[in-house]
């Protein structure tokens, strides 16, 4: 629902909305009244703000461009971990304990104070800018579960019919291995993407995310810096939290979907 409301909400809003002073300012919602005794209208049925941006046109950029991050940081980090993951879990040896080692001590680095420093020495950080820095740091994770699914599965029955007929290294990781490891990389993938936007909005609302760009988190940031809720500008704050909660439930609901189809035995239990 979100994706459909970013692809198709820029033809039936206007989007020039977003930019300051287009609107009254701190209207409510519509049914709502504000402590100004103003009452919510159709021309903006989510609100403004008090710069006069209006909230229907930044959840219609600000939520697609927050999902944008996350996907490109999860792909990133997933296709980091896929190669390294299946290097590690098949190679083993010396190369295994490398990959290892360098993924502990990426997890080991505080990644929100290096994005301090980045912020501080970088005038603006853009969307891609941000989903590479969290790729950055999201990799470990996956590339350690992967290396030990493809270390439970190099030694299975087919992978060892596949050596004795003579397949390459690569045959067997890419024709035998990642076929069966198609569900578990999905759930991975959506579950690393709801782990970024998170990640992305924390950052955003601490003010480290893109300024120019609209985002559910800048919006936060900006609600929070201007005491939304002590001004009874609740909605500032509410609906962009209302569209993550959204966004959150539809990952979850999804990743238990493809947990039942990697996992025969969750799925026989709900049978």
């Amino acid at each position: 629902m979100i994706v459909l409301i970013g692809i198709f909400g820029r033809f039936l809003w206007d989007t020039e909305l977003v930019y300051v002073g287009k609107c009254p300012l701190n209207l409510p919602p519509v049914g709502f009244e504000n402590s100004r005794g103003q009452t919510g209208t159709w021309a903006h049925p989510f609100g403004t703000e008090n710069s006069g941006r209006d909230m229907l046109a930044l959840t219609i950029i600000g939520a697609p461009n927050s999902l944008l991050v996350g996907f490109v940081a999860a792909a990133i980090g997933i296709g980091i971990g896929i190669l390294l993951g299946f290097i590690s879990g098949f190679i083993g040896g010396l190369t295994d304990d490398l990959i290892r080692l360098l993924a502990g001590i990426t997890i080991t680095v505080p990644s929100l104070l290096v994005l301090i420093i980045i912020q501080s020495l970088v005038e603006q950080i853009g969307l891609f800018t941000m989903a590479t820095l969290l790729a950055a740091f999201a990799w470990p994770g996956p590339t350690l579960v992967i290396r030990g699914q493809v270390m439970s599965m190099r030694e299975s029955g087919y992978v060892q019919m596949a050596r004795l007929s003579g397949a390459s290294p690569l045959r067997i990781m890419f024709g035998e291995i990642m076929p069966n490891l198609l569900p578990f990389l999905a759930a991975s993938f959506i579950g690393s993407v709801s782990g970024s936007i998170l990640a992305a909005v924390g950052l955003e609302t601490l003010g480290l995310g893109p300024q120019r760009v609209p985002t559910l988190g800048g919006t936060l940031y900006f609600a929070l810096e201007a005491a939304a809720l002590l001004r009874n500008m609740w909605w500032w704050l509410g609906i962009p939290i209302f569209i993550l909660s959204l966004i959150f439930m539809g990952f979850l609901l999804i990743n238990l979907g493809l947990d039942e189809i990697a996992n025969p035995r969750l799925r026989k239990a709900t049978e």
